[in-house]
């Protein structure tokens, strides 16, 4: 589960004090000042937790959370707000969200829940020996095995399986291609966008039924790519 937590609010001082106590907490923060900001933020993928103001510039938090959850991002979502009738709690969890805190809150309990919610997405994110199915086969977060639509079981080759890892983490979240630079190359020289793209071919023919028609290694154009 990724410590990375994303802020999405747009009061200057309630901000900076989430992010400070959250980082002096040992989480990784990112600060979205605005409903469009904050949804491309989520969809880069890499989120282990929201924490989404309702009362939001151009596009509130509902309408964020409600458009994260169609398009299948399943990070949790801590609404923050002023608003504390019942009715908005109701359309909260409605939308999507997973939690609910009314401002003004103590920062002690909104640690706790921040603390309780990576917990329990980490349990719900945690497969059975670390296998995972993908399309017409699986892979083993544990063992780096894998099985494709052939039947064939085999080690995955170690770029192939961080590009996987590193979509999986996501959790149906876009993931850049120079994400996937960043992270599965590191320093190495020389690669492009288009040696992932090459990479990901691979992978579509190793656990997709139909290659040339992607159900689940997603191309997102001009992006990257998602796990559905």
């Amino acid at each position: 589960m990724s410590n990375r937590i994303l802020v999405v609010e747009d009061e200057p001082r309630i901000a900076r004090l989430v992010c400070d106590n959250l980082e002096a907490e040992g989480y990784r923060t990112i600060h979205a000042a605005d409903g469009p900001t904050g949804l491309r933020e989520a969809r880069t993928g890499g989120i282990g937790l929201i924490l989404l103001d309702v009362m939001l510039p151009e596009m509130d938090g509902f309408e964020v959370c409600k458009a994260l959850r169609k398009e299948g991002v399943r990070t949790p979502v801590l609404f923050l707000t002023a608003r504390d009738l019942p009715h908005d709690r109701v359309e909260g969890l409605m939308a999507g969200g997973d939690d609910y805190l009314v401002k003004p809150f103590h920062l002690d309990e909104l640690l706790a829940r921040v603390h309780a919610m990576l917990r329990r997405a980490g349990w719900a994110d945690a497969p059975a020996e670390g296998r995972i199915g993908i399309g017409g086969g699986w892979v083993d977060l544990l063992t780096h095995d894998a099985q494709g639509v052939d039947g064939v079981k085999e080690t995955l080759p170690v770029k192939e399986f961080g590009i996987l890892k590193l979509l999986i983490e996501a959790r149906g979240a876009i993931v850049s291609r120079n994400d996937i630079l960043d992270h599965v190359w590191g320093g190495e020289a020389d690669p492009t966008p288009r040696t992932v793209d090459n990479f990901v071919v691979r992978l579509r023919r190793r656990f997709e039924v139909d290659p040339s028609e992607p159900r689940h290694l997603v191309t997102v154009r001009g992006i990257g790519y998602r796990l559905k």
